[in-house]
C-alpha cells in the first residue's frame, strides 16, 4: 500500500490518509440528501437517485484515488444538479430522461477533450496569479457554505447559532494544538453536544432498502430522441463548459503537481460520462475535498477511504441524519480560511491586473458558481493586458479560454 500510493514520498501515513478520507466524506455527505432533492424537482424519483448519487460518488472517488493518486472526492456538484433541474429541464424544456442523455453526451465530449490533452494545455496556459485567485475564491466560497451549514447565515441574514459557534471554537482549538484527526474529533464532539441539548428531538432511525429494487429503471432512462434539436446541443455545450472549467478550477486549487492533475482531468471526464448512465447530474471534484486535505490527506488513499464510505452509505445513510450540519460547517469554514491564507502573496506588475483577480475572488462566492466567477476574470485578463500594451503577456490558448467563457455566458443568457 505504501508503494501504491507513495506514502513515504508524500510524507504521510496510512492513519493520516484514512482520517483525512473520513473527514472528506463527512464534509460532503450532505450531497446524499440534497442531490436527490434537487433532481427530484426535475422529475427524477428521489428514492432512486439517492443510489445513483452514492454509486457515482463511490466509483468516481475510487478512480481519482487509483488513477490520479489524488486526495480528491468526486460527487454530483451543486452547480451541476441545479443546472440540470432548472436549465436543462425547466429552462430548455427537456424531459429529465433527455437531460440524462445530454449529461452522457457532454461527458463523452469531455473524455475526448481530456484524453487529447486539451485540458492540460488549458491548465498550463493559465497564469499563476489567476490560479491563486481561483483558490482564494473557492476558499471564500467554502467559508460561505460553512457558515450556512453552521446556521450563522440563514437566507442571507446573520443569525446566532450556539452549536455552530461552539463547533467552530472546538475545531480552531484542535487545529491550534495540531491534534491528529482534529477535524473528525471536532465533528464528533459537536454532534455529541448537539444531541445532549436536543435529546427530546432524538428519533430512532428506520432502515429500508426496498427502493433499491427500482433503481435499475434509471439505468435505461437516458433518452436520445432529441439529438437533432438545437435546445439539446445548447444544453450540452453549456454543461460541457461547466464541467471543463469547474474541474480545472477545483484541481488547480487542490493539486500542486501537473502529472496528477492531468490524470485527474481524465477521471473527471469519465465520472461525468458515467453520471448520466447511472441516472444523476454530473459528478465533479468537490470543494469539500479541501477539508480532507487540510486534515493531512495527500494521496489517493484519502480518496479510496472516502469511496468505501460512500459505498457503505447504502447502509449507513439513515444514520448520517444524526450528524447536524452545525458539526460539519466549522470544518468547512476552517478549510476555506486555510486556502485563502496560503495564497495571499499574489504579485502583479500593474494595479489594473488586480481587476480580473478581484472579479474571480469576489464573484465565485457571491454568484455561488465557480465557473461564472472564473468567467468574468478570464474574460477581463487578456483584455486588460491588450489595452495596457502588454499583449505579449498573453497567449493564443488564454484568448481561446476567454472566448469559451464568453460563449458560455452568452449561451447561459440565451437559455435562462
Amino acid at each position: 500500500m505504501r508503494n501504491q500510493f507513495k506514502l513515504t514520498e508524500f510524507g504521510t501515513t496510512i492513519k493520516q490518509e484514512v482520517l483525512a478520507g473520513i473527514v472528506s466524506f463527512f464534509s460532503i455527505s450532505y450531497i446524499l440528501f440534497v442531490n436527490p432533492s434537487i433532481l427530484g424537482q426535475a422529475g427524477i424519483p428521489a428514492e432512486y437517485s439517492v443510489f445513483s448519487t452514492i454509486f457515482i460518488a463511490a466509483f468516481g472517488t475510487f478512480l481519482m484515488g487509483v488513477m490520479a493518486n489524488a486526495p480528491i472526492v468526486m460527487a454530483p456538484g451543486m452547480g451541476e444538479n441545479a443546472f440540470f433541474a432548472f436549465t436543462l429541464v425547466a429552462g430548455l424544456g427537456l424531459t429529465w430522461q433527455v437531460g440524462l442523455a445530454a449529461v452522457v453526451v457532454a461527458g463523452l465530449l469531455f473524455i475526448i477533450v481530456a484524453y487529447l490533452g486539451i485540458m492540460s494545455l488549458f491548465s498550463e496556459s493559465i497564469p499563476k496569479e489567476l490560479k491563486q485567485a481561483i483558490t482564494i475564491g473557492i476558499g471564500l466560497f467554502l467559508i460561505l457554505i460553512g457558515l450556512e451549514n453552521m446556521g450563522i447565515i440563514v437566507e442571507n441574514q446573520l443569525q446566532f447559532n450556539l452549536f455552530g459557534i461552539v463547533g467552530l471554537i472546538l475545531v480552531l482549538i484542535l487545529k491550534k494544538f495540531n491534534v491528529k484527526g482534529g477535524f473528525l474529533i471536532g465533528i464528533l464532539l459537536t454532534t455529541s453536544f448537539y444531541w445532549l441539548l436536543n435529546l427530546e428531538n432524538f428519533q430512532p432511525i428506520t432502515f429500508d432498502l426496498t427502493a433499491l429494487a427500482g433503481y435499475p429503471s434509471l439505468l435505461v432512462a437516458p433518452d436520445y430522441s432529441r439529438l437533432g434539436d438545437i435546445e439539446f446541443w445548447l444544453g450540452v455545450f453549456s454543461l460541457l463548459m461547466l464541467l471543463i472549467f469547474e474541474t480545472i478550477g477545483m484541481l488547480e486549487a487542490f493539486l500542486p503537481d501537473q502529472k496528477r492533475m492531468n490524470q485527474g482531468y481524465k477521471v473527471g471526464a469519465i465520472a461525468g460520462f458515467l453520471s448520466g448512465l447511472l441516472g444523476t447530474s454530473p459528478a465533479i471534484p468537490v470543494a469539500e475535498s479541501g477539508a480532507g486535505i487540510a486534515e493531512g490527506g495527500k494521496t489517493g488513499l484519502t480518496a479510496i477511504t472516502a469511496s468505501v464510505l460512500f459505498l457503505l452509505s447504502i447502509i449507513i445513510t439513515p444514520f448520517l441524519a444524526y450528524i447536524p450540519s452545525e458539526a460539519v460547517g466549522p470544518v468547512i469554514v476552517v478549510t476555506g480560511g486555510s486556502m485563502i491564507i496560503g495564497n495571499l502573496g499574489i504579485k502583479v506588475t500593474s494595479y489594473l491586473d488586480w481587476v480580473p483577480l478581484l472579479l474571480i475572488v469576489i464573484l465565485i462566492p457571491f454568484t455561488g458558481s465557480i465557473v461564472e466567477g472564473m468567467a468574468y476574470g478570464f474574460i477581463a485578463y487578456p483584455l486588460i493586458k491588450w489595452v495596457t500594451g502588454r499583449k505579449q503577456e498573453t497567449n493564443k490558448v488564454l484568448w481561446t479560454i476567454s472566448l469559451l467563457f464568453l460563449l458560455t455566458l452568452l449561451t447561459t443568457f440565451l437559455i435562462s
